[in-house]
């Protein structure tokens, strides 16, 4: 499964690295997502689709790889 984050729809919510610190993190400056793995290992695509659905605008999006 591959991901992909959208900077410029990103509000800085933050439930994605609440939810998945292993993929996600926050930009320290202005709050908005840091995708650190963009090809997530299998045991975390539960985590991954919980995160996606965590984000209140849509911004992150996965598709099969």
């Amino acid at each position: 499964m591959r991901v992909s984050v959208d900077t410029h729809a990103c509000i800085g919510a933050g439930q994605c690295a609440m939810a998945l610190p292993e993929v996600f993190d926050q930009d320290d400056t202005d709050g908005l997502v840091v995708l650190l793995d963009e090809t997530p290992p299998e045991d975390l695509h539960d985590a991954l689709d919980e995160a996606v659905r965590r984000c209140p605008v849509q911004a992150i999006t996965t598709t099969d790889s």
